[in-house]
């Protein structure tokens, strides 16, 4: 193909959005026929479908049994928010940060919470901190997934069995798709509308028997929302994590988190998972090996996301351009994607270096992601020729 070629074969799907992302192959939204519609979900077969996705969660993932699994309001946000509110403060705070949702974390805990004894381990976009500096006496703050920049930790192995702090992980955009350390996180958190495709507003919230403790012996300086409560008289309330939702959930958006799980389930549960994500990744691994003008964020292989690939260009011509131009070089790009039908919603994200960032997650077919590389080189080459 030359460079200005238009390709023949289109993806079947072009949602390559990082969130919310692609539906599984062959989803169809008869497959929510079942939802308990117009049924309270505090009704007898409501709870039981709840509780239902919680056991599913815990059997796709691998989670720990002493470990609790709630659905919370509010996506990620409402559950991670849920954790620092009720968790911190009991001790010093470490804050890592390498790109947008990381940093809103830390915003929220200085200037929100107002917590006085921080310490902000910040990398740029591409890198991770140094994560041998972390102080485990501290409670700890870290997204396991850049989702913005498209670098993740490389594994647990940096977190000590040992320690005295609590470890608070936002895994939405690595959770279904990569291997989590349980041992080493005592607070998970994620949405379903990432790696699984799920609809949206709902949260995960998972709890390791240490934050269990830590909500039950330590009370906040300041006052917490009802939708933030997980304790009562000192003790968690457990039905929070066998189905008793704190507020009102959609249970057409529960079918369809228990459709994407049976899903996963039917593929080999998070091992056949993790092996599509990063099968799609591979393919854009390849392309980027081939192309001389394009490159990843993420600058070491092993802190490479599997899930959101984020891509920068390094032609010469484009690196030149002040950040305003190459934003509008990217957008150009992702535009003439957008509007050839191929894919949709891939323009980097808006605080991050211009690029592209390509949703390469379990629900994405990896024969869609290969016609989508030959577009990519296209809709590059006649940005190209504008210049």
């Amino acid at each position: 193909m030359t460079a200005n070629e238009r390709p023949s074969v289109r993806p079947a799907n072009p949602h390559f959005s990082s969130g919310p992302c692609a539906k599984r192959p062959g989803w169809n939204i008869k497959n929510l026929e079942a939802a308990l519609v117009g049924r309270s979900h505090r009704s007898k077969p409501g709870k039981a479908r709840l509780l239902d996705a919680i056991e599913k969660t815990r059997k796709i993932l691998n989670v720990p049994a002493d470990y609790r699994i709630g659905i919370v309001p509010a996506s990620d946000t409402g559950a991670f928010e849920m954790a620092m509110w009720t968790m911190l403060g009991a001790r010093g705070l470490d804050m890592l940060a390498w790109e947008s949702f990381g940093e809103g974390w830390v915003t929220d805990a200085v200037k929100q919470l107002k917590l006085k004894d921080t310490r902000l381990l910040k990398a740029e976009y591409g890198q991770l901190p140094d994560l041998a500096s972390v102080n485990f006496d501290n409670d700890v703050m870290f997204t396991w997934n850049g989702t913005t920049s498209g670098v993740r930790v490389p594994n647990g192995d940096w977190i000590p069995a040992d320690r005295k702090g609590l470890t608070l992980c936002d895994a939405t955009s690595a959770a279904f798709a990569q291997d989590l350390a349980w041992s080493k996180l005592d607070v998970v958190t994620y949405s379903w509308q990432k790696v699984l495709g799920g609809e949206a507003a709902h949260g995960m919230l998972i709890l390791s028997p240490r934050a269990v403790e830590r909500l039950e012996s330590y009370t906040p300086a300041w006052p917490l929302p009802k939708i933030f409560r997980m304790t009562k008289g000192g003790k968690l309330i457990e039905g929070i994590f066998k189905g008793e939702t704190i507020n009102t959930p959609s249970m057409i958006c529960v079918e369809d988190y228990i459709d994407a799980l049976d899903w996963s389930d039917s593929i080999g549960g998070l091992k056949g998972l993790m092996a599509r994500a990063d099968a799609n990744a591979a393919v854009i691994g390849e392309f980027v090996q081939r192309a001389p003008w394009i490159e990843y964020l993420a600058e070491k292989a092993e802190t490479r996301s599997n899930t959101s690939v984020c891509l920068r260009f390094t032609d010469p011509k484009v690196a030149g351009l002040s950040d305003d131009e190459q934003a509008a070089f990217a957008k150009s790009v992702a535009d003439m994607l957008d509007k050839e039908g191929v894919a949709n919603d891939i323009n980097g994200y808006r605080d991050a270096p211009a690029g592209l960032r390509i949703w390469a997650g379990a629900t994405v077919e990896t024969a869609d992601m290969r016609a989508l590389m030959p577009w990519v080189e296209w809709a590059y080459g006649e940005a190209f020729a504008k210049l």
